[in-house]
């Protein structure tokens, strides 16, 4: 068995990855999202840690760039003390445990044990057992063949391999200490963990949040109530929300960029940040659109426009936008319309970037659909992500009962939730959001 362990930006990445090194047939056996670089716990960069393993004899050795080296090492080649310790050993070593096989109708705390068998009764590096039932075919040239490889070499191989590993061992017990299925939940965190699945939740927040609840409970010995139980889980969606939320739209902020795939409802989205902007903050907002693409998309604007008595300014070009925005240098605000476009592709995606003026203080705000599947969002957010993205604005909430995917979508990248849709009515049904709404929405608590 072959295990490896990536770190990525985004899942995607990882899948690439592991798909293109592995083969088709590996297995995913955590994820886990880590923070690396910075300077004394400041300015770090989040990234996911995945570890994946694929059983020998797949296509994952055809697909290495480079041989590795033969992992059974010839004898005269060992160093002598090891070769004493490994006569020395006691019992012979079951064979290796594959992936598969130890997850054949177990729990994740036997799969965990499995695992650590080789290295518990081999006492570590001398008697590690060989990788493959057979022989791994011999790719050397003649030449090379008759000559003995180098210790060095062969001992950091093994020594990459034993601490991969590892790796994976203490992943799976972390698994294993947190699973359901290694330990029976009580009956109200059950509820809650049954709660977060019918909500769509992605499962590695799933096991975090139910995973510290439970871990909580055990530190203060049991008697809790089901209300206990919900205050702790509610701490941690609110931590998780503390630094995901980001309010409106900035004082100083000149102009903001509404983009996002066709569909989601952004033409009537700008209607309603502009009147809010106007009735609530006070301030003189211009419009701008790019949407000439879609039948009738400028009309529907310049009725709102119209209506709230704002100058709109149609631009198709990099140049129509820098005398559109001469046109309105009176105003505190502009809000641009960009083109509703595919995101699938990119060179229709690529568009918005030549019509993005970065000159000016600006915030560019990407608009998604609640009643979207969890994993279209994320594609749309990772192909828009590319733009500088600074915000999301979540529409249509009146038209679902399921708001994981809105968690799974700020899990896995770097936006700060801004603003809220929940019907067609301008301007009154725009809410910026809020933990405490967002997370009563989640747990069904209020807040919806």
């Amino acid at each position: 068995m072959r295990v490896k362990r990536y770190v990525v930006d985004t899942m995607p990445d990882a899948m690439h990855s592991i798909r293109s090194e592995l083969g088709s047939d590996a297995v995913i056996l955590s994820t886990k999202e880590i923070k690396v670089g910075g300077f004394m716990g400041m300015f770090t960069k989040k990234k996911i840690e995945v570890v994946a393993a694929v059983e020998n004899g797949t296509k994952a050795a055809a697909q290495e760039k480079i041989p590795a080296p033969p992992m059974n090492v010839p004898r005269k080649a060992v160093p002598e003390a090891y070769q004493k310790a490994a006569s020395a050993a006691a019992p012979p070593l079951p064979p290796p445990v594959t992936v598969r096989e130890a997850a054949a109708g177990k729990s994740f705390a036997e799969i965990a044990a499995a695992l650590a068998d080789p290295l518990e009764q081999g006492g570590g590096v001398a008697v590690m057992p060989p990788l493959t039932k057979t022989e791994p075919p011999d790719i050397r040239s003649e030449d090379t063949a008759a000559e003995q490889p180098e210790p060095e070499p062969a001992a950091a191989a093994e020594s990459d391999v034993l601490r991969e590993i590892r790796d994976m061992k203490q992943w799976m017990e972390r698994i294993a200490r947190y699973s359901s299925g290694a330990a029976e939940l009580p009956d109200a965190l059950e509820t809650w963990r049954s709660r977060l699945i019918d909500q769509e939740v992605d499962a590695v927040l799933v096991e975090e949040w139910i995973g510290y609840v439970l871990e909580r409970y055990r530190e203060e010995g049991s008697g809790w109530s089901s209300e206990r139980f919900e205050e702790v889980l509610r701490e941690q969606i609110d931590g998780f929300l503390a630094d995901r939320i980001a309010g409106g739209i900035a004082p100083d902020t000149r102009i903001v960029y509404i983009a996002g795939p066709t569909g989601v409802g952004k033409t009537t989205t700008i209607a309603k940040l502009a009147a809010e902007q106007l009735f609530k903050q006070g301030r003189k907002v211009g419009l701008i659109t790019s949407d000439t693409y879609r039948i009738s998309a400028v009309e529907q604007l310049r009725t709102y426009a119209s209506i709230l008595n704002m100058p709109l300014e149609v631009v198709q070009s990099p140049g129509d936008l820098q005398r559109a925005m001469f046109r309105l240098e009176s105003c505190d605000l502009v809000l641009m319309d960009t083109a509703g476009r595919n995101y699938r592709n990119e060179l229709l995606v690529a568009e918005l970037q030549s019509l993005l003026a970065k000159e000016l203080k600006s915030e560019t705000l990407l608009v998604l659909s609640l009643t979207s599947k969890s994993r279209d969002m994320k594609k749309i957010a990772e192909h828009f992500g590319r733009y500088q993205l600074d915000k999301v604005v979540f529409t249509k909430l009146d038209e679902t009962g399921s708001y994981g995917p809105l968690f799974n979508v700020l899990n896995d990248y770097p936006l700060k939730l801004s603003y809220i849709t929940n019907g067609q009515n301008v301007p009154d049904d725009l809410l910026m959001a809020t933990g405490e709404q967002i997370g009563g929405m989640l747990l069904g608590t209020g807040g919806g």
